[in-house]
């Protein structure tokens, strides 16, 4: 059993984790305001973006002329798998689930004979991920000193794997991030970017005709580059505000377990000090009493 120094410091060291979660998740409340409304601020636009896609798209994409971002290369040999996660951890289960979901297709693809590469965006991932993973891994994106995730961060990402996929370096591309819903809910998702895939609205059908000038095939290789950085800024923001709920949660379940703790330790304390009062006082009578 401890002695009461080693309870005492114990319960100390205990109270001064609890300050430190506590004060997490304090942080990660007001930051997750912020990154919540980013993140809700952005789906109408990213929708809107969608449907027009869609629109254009679905009269291209078979066309002779389609733009090689919405047609492919015409194989599905090369995969490319973008790994979205956290620059920071203490976040639950948050960059895990992304990065579980990546591996596994990356299984997938490599059971059946494809040929996979991996980008990561954020460290906590690489982290996850370079042990099996580092020989496939052809480049890693650094976030660790951006404090507020602009359009600019997205679109020099997508520039990149544009580049790559015109210079043939692979032939589908696929991003990986948590979607938020919730403070307790976040769903790892798994979105193909290359080629260009729109879903088209559930209102689409009541939706107004437009006339594209010029011609829709100008439209959509001009459109299609935003598009794909539209794509990877919404991933971004989603897994901004992802990573704070569940870095909130986590460090709420932190705080509250680390309460539970303080309270048996001090039980536990009051217990010994009172075997040690009791002996103590059973030892002085017993002196009397020899007396």
């Amino acid at each position: 059993m401890p002695n009461l120094k080693d309870l005492k410091t114990r319960i100390e060291s205990v109270k001064n984790t609890r300050k430190i979660t506590k004060a997490m998740q304090m942080v990660s409340a007001a930051k997750l305001r912020r990154a919540q409304e980013a993140a809700e601020a952005g789906r109408p636009y990213a929708d809107r973006m969608n449907a027009v896609m869609a629109n254009l798209a679905g009269a291209s994409a078979d066309a002779a002329g389609a733009p090689k971002l919405l047609a492919g290369s015409g194989d599905d040999k090369v995969h490319l798998l973008i790994v979205a996660t956290a620059e920071r951890g203490l976040c639950g289960g948050f960059n895990s689930s992304i990065a579980k979901m990546a591996k596994a297709k990356a299984i997938e693809l490599l059971e059946a004979g494809k040929t996979v590469k991996m980008l990561t965006v954020g460290k906590k991932g690489r982290e996850q991920l370079k042990r099996e993973y580092e020989d496939i891994m052809i480049d890693h994106v650094d976030l660790s000193e951006v404090k507020r995730i602009g359009y600019v961060n997205a679109q020099s990402i997508a520039a990149d794997v544009v580049k790559r996929f015109n210079a043939g370096e692979f032939d589908v591309a696929t991003i990986f991030y948590n979607k938020f819903e919730s403070v307790i809910s976040q769903v790892p998702t798994a979105l193909q970017l290359i080629p260009a895939s729109f879903e088209a609205s559930d209102d689409a059908a009541e939706a107004p005709f437009y006339e594209y000038e010029p011609s829709e095939e100008e439209i959509l290789s001009d459109l299609l580059p935003r598009a794909l950085s539209t794509q990877v800024f919404t991933a971004l923001l989603e897994n901004g505000a992802s990573e704070q709920g569940a870095r909130m949660s986590a460090m709420d379940n932190a705080t509250r377990n680390a309460g539970e703790m303080i309270d048996k330790l001090t039980i536990e304390f009051n217990r010994s000090r009172q075997a040690a009062i009791t002996n103590e006082l059973i030892e002085i009578i017993s002196g009397a009493e020899a007396l």
